[in-house]
Parts: C-alpha cells; structure tokens; sequence
C-alpha cells in the first residue's frame, strides 16, 4: 500500500509479494526431504484445519472482516439488504430442510466448489484488472484453475475416505488440468503488456501447480496454506485500504468514532475485532452454547458455533464478496491501484 493525498492505494507489488509463500514452502519442503528425514511430512496436521492457531490466523478473520464491513456500514447494508436476505433465506433452505435428503458428499463438494471458485477469482480478478485480458482468456485460466483446484482440495480433506484407486483419479485429473493451465498460460501471456502483468499472471498459475504438486507429495499442509495465505492477505489489504480511506477525515460508522474517542490507530481497528472475534469464536463459542442449552434446555447442542454461526458468515462472505467489490459498487469508490 502507498500513501498519497491523504488516501492509500492498493499496492500490485505488495500483492505480488504474498506469492512468496510459494518457494517458501518449497524452501521447507526441499529441507525436508533433504535434512529432516520427512520429520515435517509426518508430524505437519494432514488439512491445517486441525491447527486451532490457524483457523484462527487464516479464514475465519478475513470472513468475519468481510461481513464485519457490510453490517457495520448502513449505507452498504441498506445497498445489500435484498441480496443478504435472499442469500440468507436460500442457505437456511439449502442447509435446513435441504440436509434432510441431500447427500452429505454432495452437499461438500458444493461447498468446496464454491470454496475454492471464490478464493481464486479474487486472484485471477487481481490479474486481469492488471494485464487487460480479454474475458474469454480471464474465464478459461479461471475456470482451469477453479476445477484443477476443487480436485486437489476434494483429494486433501477426503484423502483419509477415499481408496487409493480413487485417489489416483483425482491426482490424474487434477494433473491434465493443471498441464492444461499452464500451456494456455504460455498463449494468453501475450495480452500482458509489461514483464510485471507477466509475472503476477504466472503467480497466479504457479499458485494451482504449487498446490498440485505438494498434494501429490502428500504435503496438505502446503498445499492448502499457499492460497490460503495468499487469498486472506489480499482480502485484508483491501480491507484495510478500503477502512482507512472511508474514514480517516471523519469517522463514519460506530466503530470507526469508538475508535476515534480512543485514540485507537484506524489501521489497527477491523484487524483486531476481526482477529479477536476470530479467536474467542473458535475457541470458546462450541463450549460456551453447549453449556448453556446444557443449563437450560438440558440438551447439549454441539459445533453451533463453528459450523452454523461461522458456516452462515462464511457463505454469506462467499456470496456478497462477488457482489460488494464490482466496479460500480460503493464500496470501490474508497479503492485505487498502483505500481
């Protein structure tokens, strides 16, 4: 981000810089392999998921931050209302009634679909706002990368269900996919007028195939930790850019003048509810409604918290997030770019 007439602008470096998470990984990867004997294979959790710590770093925050955005801003709930009703109304149909005789798997590999189309067209709308591309090369690299990535992550969080016959499916699949991705890559590159537009579009590409090759080598941890990282670190540069030019002349919702009277730093304030909800949701929100159903009711009534209070949030961030950042919408009058 870099500061200019009292305004931040969102910097394309600074996003192209998150891709450095990719050698990274690959940094501790060759270590591991090399001088570790696999200690990192072994003892990395199989989804990162299962660390506490890093629901609460990655995903949770960036949800909560977005949904946190809307309802805090009138004039953006007032613009929105229609659209979080309906999507509220549908995902209370869908995972209300709908579970009664939906599959489960089918309902997960809806979710996942759904998952992994929305982290990686946040990415791939990065780029073809940056290299100009045309809407037929911008669908097919995003479309590639959507199915090759829904494959890999099918294959990471149901690994320990599927059979190895299936496994090898997916990987297959996943692999002619990814080949795919990137041959089309070499040919859509010529719209890229600079070595930079070249560079973020290539990040993007090696973002499937880094994904792809550690699932593979059975390294979820990686594989799911890379976009990961990149698509909630981008979410909350934007965020944060979006906060601080909306309200740094005048504060103009309740959080943002609390803020004020404390002389809390406008930077720090969606971060710190975001992350702090994040933390006491998932650490203490399941125990705390099971003991109290538990004290009143007499029933105890488990994962309310992580799976229906933050599962609606998490849908409901999938859905209004294609909605809140198209270019006409109020919410970009407080964006700008630069190099």
């Amino acid at each position: 981000m870099s500061v200019a007439s009292n305004s931040l602008s969102v910097s394309f470096r600074v996003l192209l810089s998150l891709y450095l998470i990719i050698p990274l990984c690959f940094l501790l990867y060759g270590f591991d392999l090399a001088f570790f004997q696999g200690y990192l294979h072994d003892n990395l959790p199989t989804k990162p998921t299962h660390f506490l710590l890093f629901q609460i770093l990655f995903g949770t925050p960036h949800i909560l931050a977005s949904n946190i955005l809307l309802f805090s801003n009138r004039e953006y709930f007032q613009t929105y209302k229609q659209n979080v009703l309906k999507a509220t109304l549908i995902i209370a149909a869908v995972f209300g009634i709908g579970s009664l005789f939906i599959p489960y798997y089918a309902f997960y590999v809806a979710v996942a679909g759904w998952t992994v189309f929305h982290v990686l067209k946040q990415q791939h709308g990065v780029v073809r706002g940056l290299c100009s591309l045309p809407n037929w090369a911008y669908q097919s690299l995003l479309w590639l990368s959507v199915c090759a990535g829904l494959l890999i992550y099918i294959g990471i969080f149901l690994h320990h269900r599927l059979d190895e016959q299936m496994l090898s499916w997916l990987k297959d699949g996943a692999g002619i996919l990814t080949t795919i991705l990137v041959l089309l890559a070499f040919y859509v590159q010529r719209y890229a007028q600079t070595v930079f537009g070249k560079t973020f579009l290539w990040a993007n590409v090696f973002l499937v195939v880094s994904s792809f090759y550690l699932f593979t080598q059975e390294y979820y941890f990686f594989a799911i930790l890379i976009p990961r990282l990149v698509h909630d670190a981008t979410a909350y540069i934007f965020y944060v850019t979006h906060d601080f030019n909306k309200h740094s002349l005048e504060p103009q919702n309740a959080l943002y003048k609390m803020a004020k009277l404390g002389s809390i730093s406008i930077f720090l304030v969606l971060p710190v509810l975001s992350f702090g909800l994040a933390f006491l949701l998932q650490a203490y929100g399941d125990a705390v409604i099971e003991f109290l159903t538990q004290a009143i009711f007499g029933v105890e009534i488990h994962k309310v918290v992580t799976l229906g209070v933050l599962g609606y949030f998490a849908l409901m961030h999938y859905y209004c997030e294609g909605l809140t950042w198209r270019a006409a919408s109020p919410y970009r009058q407080f964006i700008s770019f630069s190099h």
